[in-house]
């Protein structure tokens, strides 16, 4: 059975570099046990860094997919081509604020993860943040690569 991994984290990478190296390490690991599924949410540059990464990925691991996952039904779909990734879906909010809408989604996408690789500060204002706290909650594996010692939860 295939196994689910999500990335959240902020708009800025400050170091990408050490960064990239750190995602790339996890994301391989991950795929050699038995992950094939990375989600992704909207962009900011960890998304992007993470999409990179696993779209390189997928030259060598072509089974792994690359999954949009939209807060707003086929609204930002039109900004990607069909062959940026495998498969979109749409998590429907039951209510109609934006934010509250991206927060919902991100609800989502770690209550379907098995997985979640985080770059988030601890920051009330951060949508990143408020993901990870959710998955704290939630119970699910995780680690946030914004610190230099690396939190991470088994």
């Amino acid at each position: 059975m295939s196994k689910i991994c999500s990335f959240f984290g902020h708009r800025v990478v400050d170091n990408k570099k050490e960064v990239e190296a750190k995602v790339a390490r996890f994301v391989e690991d991950l795929i050699k046990n038995d992950f094939t599924v990375f989600q992704f949410g909207d962009f900011g540059e960890f998304d992007e860094l993470c999409y990179s990464l696993v779209s390189a990925l997928r030259e060598r691991y072509p089974t792994i997919k690359r999954v949009y996952c939209l807060c707003e039904e086929k609204k930002r779909q039109k900004i990607f081509r069909e062959e940026d990734y495998e498969e979109f879906v749409y998590y429907a909010p039951s209510f109609d604020y934006w934010y509250t809408r991206i927060y919902y989604r991100n609800c989502k996408m770690i209550e379907k993860s098995d997985y979640i690789i985080f770059y988030a500060e601890n920051r009330a204002d951060s949508g990143a943040y408020k993901a990870l706290k959710y998955a704290k909650k939630a119970r699910k594996k995780y680690i946030n690569l914004f610190y230099e010692n690396l939190e991470e939860n088994e």
